[in-house]
C-alpha cells in the first residue's frame, strides 16, 4: 500500500551546504521530519555540484514522518548572472535597476542555448528553441543584453 502524503515543502538550498539552521530546521521540524536525516542527504547527492549553487529542492512528507526529495537545476537567473560575470556569493549581484534601459551586461546566443540545454529538464517547453526563448526573455528583465 502506498505511504499517505502529508505535504510538500519547497526550498532553494545551496549545494553541499544544507544545515539545521533556517529556513530548513523549521520547515522540516514542523512537520516532524528528521532534519539531520535530509541535511546528511541532500550533502551527499549535491557533492558532485558546484559548491553553493542554489538546489530548488521540492521534499515530500508522508505521514508516517518520513520523506522523499527530488532537485531540480538551479534557477535561470544563476546561470545568466554566472555567463555575464556578475556577482554569486553571500550577498549576489542583481540585474539593472531598469530593465530595458540600463544593461548589466551581455550575453551571447551561444551562452543561451547552453543554458537551455541544462534547463529544459525543468522548464515547461519541449523545443531547445522554445526554452532558448524563455531564457532570452528572463536575461531581458534582468537587464542583461542579448546579442548574437
Amino acid at each position: 500500500m502506498a505511504k499517505k502524503i502529508a505535504g510538500y515543502i519547497k526550498l532553494q538550498v545551496p549545494a553541499g551546504a544544507a544545515n539545521p539552521s533556517p529556513p530548513i530546521g523549521p520547515a522540516l521540524g514542523q512537520r516532524g521530519l528528521n532534519i539531520m536525516e535530509f541535511c546528511k542527504a541532500f550533502n551527499a547527492r549535491t557533492a558532485q555540484l558546484e559548491k553553493g549553487s542554489p538546489i530548488p529542492v521540492v521534499i515530500t512528507a508522508y505521514q508516517d514522518r518520513s520523506f522523499t526529495f527530488e532537485m531540480r537545476q538551479p534557477p535561470v537567473t544563476f546561470f545568466i548572472k554566472k555567463a555575464v560575470g556578475l556577482k554569486i556569493g553571500k550577498k549576489p549581484a542583481s540585474g539593472s535597476k531598469t530593465p530595458g534601459r540600463g544593461f548589466v551586461g551581455k550575453i551571447t546566443r551561444d551562452q543561451i542555448k547552453e543554458i537551455a540545454e541544462k534547463k529544459i529538464v525543468d522548464l515547461n517547453c519541449e523545443s531547445i528553441a522554445s526554452a532558448m526563448k524563455m531564457i532570452e526573455g528572463s536575461a531581458r528583465s534582468m537587464g542583461v543584453e542579448v546579442v548574437e
